[in-house]
């Protein structure tokens, strides 16, 4: 099964954290003041304002299709109102509280060429008492949703935090919390936190490899009874852990070039809420929610991903997904088709001079699982196993005709006298030879059995020959 977009239509979630109002001024920068050592900037734009915090994250929701609800906090002004005229336009549905003598919080932030030039901050955090009324709000919410949301930007609208994650789960919904407080505790029972490398490691200590990561994300997931953590991780992707057992998860980064990093902490909660109120496994959730984020940090400000962004990413990374591998690259290409609930594939062989057996051998194979992986001999073990003279095509140009094939996802070449190493390595759910071969005379057979996978031979063509092939070239000439 590969990677897919889901129906959003049918999710329904629920968002609760704190409201920002954001303004944004544009303009061109080509002199020093004389006053300060500031840039002068020319206002020639003055763009309409926008809904950030959790208000983008049920804006990131909202564009994907699903329901969603949204609570929180604003001031009794104009601000406030601009904020719910936002969301509400675009079918959010709002239930904000307003204390009195508190204004709502708003940003601006000022650019010029693409860049942030300054950030002006006009806020008053909310206290405890101003954030009570919302936790019944919340839990009186809860029975009609299937996911809900915790947005902290420690504003002081989730002062409450633990009495929510509490109430959603007795209620039988999962929880995700984008968190601000550095004690992790005060989420104690979320079904999954969402930090940025920074703000976990404040938290658990840095980490000096990926698998120390890891370990450290498992170690506070468990001591704050999570059932999984995920570190956003900027240009170095994202890795969720599971305390079920599963293994690791870490994501490269798609991203292809970054003009603002605003707002895509939202882009990532959101969409993994609403895939998995739409059904998706976490891991497949995660996935989708990482192709996100890739798009919204090509974008500038608070910014929302579309069903049509999703597609036309997964349609356009497709093809790089394909191809000639190294081994690090396919095992890391494995894990993450694995984590998508897809069925691996995998044999071997020279295939010297491709011919029409191969092809529909390879088509047959491929229709075992969702990935097709294949192994090739390098030309030194060709002309161990075939005699001199063998290959007739160098090792560089069997891997790119096979991997020009539709049938296979993933070439890799061996040295090996046979690809046992590799296919331990690999471990595919199904272990497939061509011929008169039997389960236990394939090569690796023994541990994919122990891992629960499948060795399956398939007929060959016998009318087809590279032998064959030669032998007719050889009596023309």
């Amino acid at each position: 099964m590969k990677l897919r977009v889901p129906i959003f239509e049918r999710a329904r979630l629920l968002v609760i954290g704190d409201l920002i109002l954001d303004r944004y001024l544009y303009g061109a920068t080509h002199r020093i003041s004389p006053e300060a050592p500031v840039p002068v900037l020319h206002v020639d734009r003055e763009e309409e304002q926008r809904a950030g915090g959790a208000g983008n994250v049920a804006l990131n929701i909202a564009a994907l299709g699903a329901e969603v609800a949204l609570l929180g906090l604003t001031g009794m002004d104009e601000e406030g109102a601009t904020l719910e005229n936002i969301l509400t336009s675009q079918n959010v549905r709002c239930d904000f509280s307003s204390p009195t003598q508190q204004r709502t919080i708003n940003k601006l932030r000022i650019l010029s060429r693409h860049q942030q030039l300054l950030r002006v901050d006009r806020e008053a955090p909310f206290s405890a008492s101003d954030a009570a009324p919302l936790t019944e709000k919340f839990r009186r919410l809860l029975s009609s949703v299937a996911v809900a949301i915790l947005s902290d930007y420690g504003k002081g609208t989730l002062s409450h935090s633990r009495e929510l994650v509490a109430a959603a789960r007795e209620a039988g919904v999962p929880v995700l919390v984008d968190p601000k407080n550095r004690d992790f505790n005060v989420y104690r029972g979320a079904t999954l936190l969402t930090p940025n490398l920074s703000e976990f490691e404040a938290v658990a200590g840095e980490s000096r490899s990926e698998t120390e990561l890891a370990e450290r994300a498992l170690r506070v997931a468990g001591e704050c009874g999570l059932d999984a953590l995920l570190v956003t991780r900027g240009a170095q992707g994202m890795t969720l852990v599971q305390t079920d057992g599963s293994e690791p998860l870490h994501l490269p980064t798609r991203a292809r070039e970054v003009f603002d990093i605003t707002g895509a902490g939202d882009t990532v909660i959101a969409t993994l809420g609403a895939s998995l109120a739409a059904g998706l496994s976490l891991p497949e959730a995660v996935q989708l929610a990482n192709v996100g984020a890739g798009i919204v940090v090509g974008k500038l400000g608070t910014a929302s991903v579309s069903v049509s962004d999703l597609r036309r990413a997964l349609q356009d990374s497709d093809d790089s997904r394909r191809g000639v591998l190294s081994e690090e690259e396919l095992l890391a290409a494995v894990a993450a088709a694995r984590a998508g609930g897809e069925r691996i594939v995998m044999t071997n062989g020279c295939f010297d001079l491709l011919h029409a057996g191969h092809v529909s051998y390879l088509k047959q194979a491929r229709k075992l699982g969702d990935r097709l992986i294949v192994a090739v001999n390098d030309d030194a073990s060709v002309r161990a196993l075939k005699g001199a003279g063998r290959p007739i095509n160098p090792l560089e140009q069997r891997l790119e005709v096979l991997a020009g094939l539709a049938a296979v996802d993933w070439v890799i070449p061996f040295a090996e006298d046979t690809p046992r190493r590799l296919i331990c390595q690999v471990l595919p759910d199904v272990l497939v030879k061509g011929g008169d071969y039997r389960p236990e005379q394939i090569a690796g057979h023994e541990c994919v059995l122990a891992a629960g996978g499948e060795v399956t031979v398939l007929e060959f063509d016998y009318a087809c020959s590279t032998s064959r092939i030669i032998a007719r070239i050889n009596q023309t000439e």
